[in-house]
């Protein structure tokens, strides 16, 4: 049995137990489980058209009786096989998204939160921080997203120890979801008398706001600190306590945030992020598991590992998941990320694909 088979065994599964409700408790993941199988079983469907009118016109052009069908018949083929491709090339994309759980095509959506911390390389590390910061506000600012900085620590010499920012509006998530990870900095700093080549790497984050509700927190599990917040809105902030740091004490996650204008609005947006956080440990658990299953080493065990370079004395940037380099590092870090982007996402539905056969 194919595996669109096996699809439609399920659906027609599903369909016969929403027949009777009067058994069913489950009524909301049933019915997401429903309109993604429909989505499947439709594609299937144009899949099985596209390929009885292929056969059809196989046969036409084998018979050769009819020059005028024939010509017509040749005419079409073009079309119909390109269509078939494409038809084929999204069932991939949505059994993928099945067997990978469902739930990861919906971290892809929506607002978008992250996190730059200086690594090894000290006052460099700080200002590579700055520039990637500015790197994916520009980038946000081209495609029509907002940025808001959520919490921030400055370094003396410039730059940022740490910054954790949101992206909101449109697709935030999806964009800048490649750029979690290791990256590295090579480049002779304005200080360096000698001329010699520091190499400093800074560490990225990128998580995706849950939908409220969708992570569940026991508020005895959170320990709640309010300091004097450091952030912009001059004598208001410095006067009251509107800074807020929380501890979740079953996994030892730390939020802070610190640049809303008061209390409750800084406890809000650092629970979002706590809930993002929680998720992602939630999911890079359950990636390990499979990892051990599989022997494979995706997801979180890739994020430790340096997935770029910036060359400054060569003008390249080198993404070494893919082992591809662009000679145009100053355009790349005025934010145009699409060219790198997209070669990312190519590469990750040949790698997620290549092993779906659709017959």
């Amino acid at each position: 049995m194919s595996i669109l088979e096996k699809l439609q065994k399920e659906y027609d599964a599903l369909l016969e137990k929403l027949a009777h409700p009067e058994e069913i408790t489950e009524w909301e993941s049933l019915g997401e489980q429903k309109k993604f199988l429909e989505e499947i079983v439709q594609e299937k469907k144009e899949l099985d058209d596209l390929k009885k009118k292929i056969k059809e016109n196989e046969e036409i052009i084998k018979a050769n009786e009819d020059k005028e069908l024939v010509s017509i018949a040749n005419e079409e083929m073009e079309s119909l096989k390109e269509e078939k491709e494409k038809t084929i090339f999204k069932l991939k994309e949505l059994i993928a998204r099945k067997e990978g759980g469902g739930g990861e095509e919906e971290r892809k959506k929506g607002t978008a939160i992250v996190e730059i911390r200086a690594g090894a390389g000290g006052d460099e590390a700080s200002l590579f921080v700055g520039n990637l910061l500015e790197m994916y506000t520009r980038l946000a600012q081209e495609k029509g997203m907002e940025v808001k900085i959520i919490d921030e620590s400055k370094a003396e010499q410039g730059g940022y120890k740490t910054v954790t920012f949101k992206i909101k509006n449109k697709d935030p998530y999806s964009l800048m979801r490649y750029e979690a990870g290791v990256h590295r900095v090579q480049r002779i700093p304005e200080t360096e008398k000698a001329g010699r080549v520091h190499t400093s790497t800074v560490s990225v984050a990128v998580l995706p706001e849950p939908k409220k509700g969708k992570v569940k927190i026991n508020p005895q599990d959170v320990r709640l600190e309010t300091c004097k917040s450091s952030g912009p809105g001059g004598q208001y902030v410095n006067k009251r306590e509107t800074a807020v740091r929380l501890v979740h004490e079953p996994t030892g996650i730390v939020v802070t945030s610190q640049n809303e204008r008061s209390l409750q609005q800084n406890k809000e947006t650092a629970f979002s992020i706590l809930e993002a956080k929680i998720m992602e440990e939630e999911q890079r658990k359950r990636k390990e598991k499979e990892e051990k299953e599989r022997n494979l080493q995706i997801g979180a065990g890739m994020r430790a590992e340096k997935i770029r370079t910036y060359n400054f004395m060569q003008n390249r940037v080198t993404d070494h998941r893919i082992d591809q380099s662009w000679y145009k590092l100053e355009e790349i870090l005025n934010g145009d990320l699409e060219e790198v982007i997209n070669s990312l996402r190519e590469a990750e539905e040949r790698g997620r694909y290549k092993d779906i056969v659709i017959e």
